[in-house]
């Protein structure tokens, strides 16, 4: 129903006793421009009414030239209440009945008169469902969040990529051979040891230099993107660009060519073909990519779309991946030619310095290991005996190495610790990366739900020979990882560039993924860079679609992290944003790995306006094209405390503006 104007019937005896007697009206307040040339206030705008049990809090915004305000309540009997005057711009009615719907209106008064009413709003208070969860968060306690968690390895090629990402990387085991000069590349193991022109077949001019790689950064420079480039650092790089298979016994360098990191000057657009014996540049790779893109400072400070430079790939298991170059030997049957990781911390400050001598603002990448074992003990490393509480990790030994480095240089040598995170979570008998199908076991679904934890939760152990049989407890390598650059080389960034998680054809990939994009935000972290595995993978992506364009649009999670945390982080975590733009704009991205629907209490930062709700369900996914979130409908949002009840198996984003 309608509320009618107050000035028609508010009660005399309120009005007179509020406002003073106006001669040239013949009434009190004069409802319009008083005897003294002055007016009546505007009409008050953005009224909310926020319901509870037994209480309806109301909102608004203050009007022009008020002195107070009326407000009235009405019902669909009919019966209208006059409730309040007063002076603020809040009121909270507890004089209601659950189950009853409220109508109301504000007006605002001063010594000349009375505005017209507000917008009518309503509410109906109800006795509220039991809160199963309840999400606690400081907004005194923020962190930035890096733009370049959003990203993906070889976007171009990602099946239904999201838009609005941040990052593309130029990785793999392919690119460890990569001989700039001709566009040749050698994916060693990964396929039959062949020197061939793969990265550029039928997509580039092989024969201009480095065009592999600047044709990557020239798209990404269009889509919007930055990029991580890898750069050559175990030592030779293919010869041939046709497909010529590497012949055992190993290594065979004839079929290579060296590089060597400086040339410190006299680069060419054009050096020697691959035909001739010579040496690969890295210093003067990336001389060439710069020029390529004239006035982008690509390698510089704070250009539009960065590109970092990343030292190598997964340099622990050269011995395996690259027998080729490393060789095969063997020692009582297991292999002995794994690089030293003396010899990698050496060779990595050599490189670093020369692309720093280059461009000394370049942002540099290291050591890229392959996984749990690399960080922890370089995948066996003799000098090393690391212990899951000790500082003689190959992350200790390589931070230490590079902190004395860059003493020696004036500056930090690499920047950002970088590794890869496939995750060896179980459901008690499958790794969690091969649970592919879109049929999943609740086992399954929650070995894959849960394993983000290990990035950062101290209460949680996966089933894993990580965490069982190594660490003996919670893994959360990013805490470890942090604890040991503060140690070491405060400032060091830390990067996850290449992760999975599994349930790629299935919701539990999409909460994995946005419990991943969560962690990286909330733990502070770099640069993130999902490796798109074979097959289909739209479940995963969907995760991307939770925190960029959840709209359908241009919506995205904001730019500040607040810390949040869960009363039950096994069912509900929620991660939750602000705009360092915008003051009173936030974002929370819900996650419900429960099986069961969770009312959710999100309590602790001042909220005012509307809640707009985006779902992704096992439900509303079937059948779309890409899998994406769909709006769930709005609520008001009032105080510091609002609920809202998560679907089971669901990820919703939630903006409050």
């Amino acid at each position: 129903m309608n509320c009618r104007n107050f000035l028609k019937t508010t009660n005399i005896l309120l009005v007179s006793a509020l406002l003073p007697y106006c001669t040239a009206c013949g009434g009190y307040g004069g409802g319009g421009t008083g005897g003294g040339g002055g007016s009546a206030p505007s009409a008050p705008t953005g009224l909310v009414a926020t319901p509870g049990n037994a209480t309806v809090s109301l909102a608004w915004t203050a009007s022009t030239g008020a002195t107070g305000y009326y407000i009235k309540r009405s019902t669909t009997s009919g019966a209208e209440t006059q409730i309040a005057a007063q002076a603020g711009t809040s009121y909270n009615d507890t004089t209601v009945t659950n189950g009853t719907k409220y109508f109301y209106v504000v007006a605002a008064y001063n010594s000349y008169g009375t505005s017209a009413d507000s917008a009518e709003v309503n509410a109906t208070p109800t006795v509220p469902a039991a809160v199963n969860v309840t999400i606690t968060v400081d907004p005194t306690k923020t962190r930035a969040i890096s733009p370049y968690i959003y990203g993906t390895n070889f976007y171009e090629g990602n099946t239904n990529a999201p838009a609005l990402l941040t990052l593309d990387r130029a990785g793999g085991n392919r690119w460890t051979a990569y001989n700039w000069i001709n566009n040749g590349s050698n994916a060693g193991n990964d396929y039959f040891y062949e020197n061939d022109d793969y990265l550029c077949n039928g997509t580039c001019n092989a024969g201009i230099p480095a065009e592999a790689v600047r044709m990557a950064i020239a798209a990404d420079q269009t889509a919007g993107l930055a990029s991580l480039v890898t750069l050559q650092l175990q030592g030779y790089v293919s010869k041939d660009t046709s497909v010529v298979k590497v012949p055992p016994p190993f290594p065979d360098l004839t079929y290579f060519r060296p590089v060597v990191n400086k040339k410190g000057a006299a680069f060419t657009l054009t050096p020697p073909p691959a035909s001739t014996d010579g040496n690969v540049y890295m210093d003067e790779f990336v001389w060439t990519l710069d020029q390529k893109f004239p006035g982008k400072n690509i390698f510089g400070a704070n250009p539009a779309h960065p590109t970092f430079a990343s030292l190598d790939n997964e340099p622990d298991i050269w011995y395996s991946t690259h027998e080729e170059i490393q060789g095969s030997a063997t020692v009582n049957s297991q292999k002995a030619n794994n690089l030293p990781s003396a010899t990698f911390i050496s060779k990595t400050v050599a490189l670093a310095q020369a692309l720093k001598d280059q461009f000394p603002a370049v942002t540099i990448f290291g050591p890229v290991n392959y996984g749990f074992n690399g960080i922890y003990g370089w995948q066996g490393d003799a000098t090393l005996s690391p212990t899951p509480s000790g500082t003689n990790w190959f992350a200790d030994k390589y931070m230490t190495g590079i902190k004395a480095a860059s003493a020696t240089y004036g500056k930090p040598v690499v920047d950002v610790y970088d590794f890869h995170w496939y995750s060896e979570a179980t459901d008690g008998t499958t790794r969690v990366t091969n649970l592919t199908a879109s049929n999943l076991t609740d086992a399954q679904v929650q070995a894959i739900a849960q394993s983000p934890r290990s990035l950062w939760d101290t209460t949680y152990k996966e089933n894993s020979w990580i965490a069982n049989d190594v660490i003996g407890g919670p893994i959360y390598i990013l805490g470890r990882l942090q604890a040991k650059i503060d140690a070491e080389n405060p400032g060091m960034k830390i990067a996850i560039t290449e992760y999975e998680n599994g349930g790629f054809n299935h919701i539990a990939g999409t909460i994995a993924e946005a419990d991943d994009l969560g962690i990286f935000g909330s733990q502070g972290i770099f640069a993130a860079n999902f490796w798109p595995p074979g097959g289909t993978y739209d479940y995963t992506m969907a995760g991307f679609r939770a925190y960029r364009g959840f709209d359908g649009a241009n919506a995205v999670f904001g730019d500040t992290s607040l810390q949040a945390t869960s009363s039950n982080v096994a069912n509900v975590m929620v991660y939750a944003s602000a705009d360092s733009a915008t003051a009173g704009h936030y974002v929370f991205v819900a996650i419900n790995r429960s099986t069961s629907s969770q009312m959710t209490a999100i309590d602790g930062v001042t909220l005012s306006g509307t809640a707009s709700l985006y779902q992704i369900t096992a439900a509303s996914a079937t059948g779309q094209n890409p899998i994406h979130p769909v709006p769930v409908g709005t609520q008001a949002v009032s105080g510091t405390s609002f609920q809202v009840s998560l679907p089971a198996l669901s990820v919703t984003t939630i903006e409050v503006k």
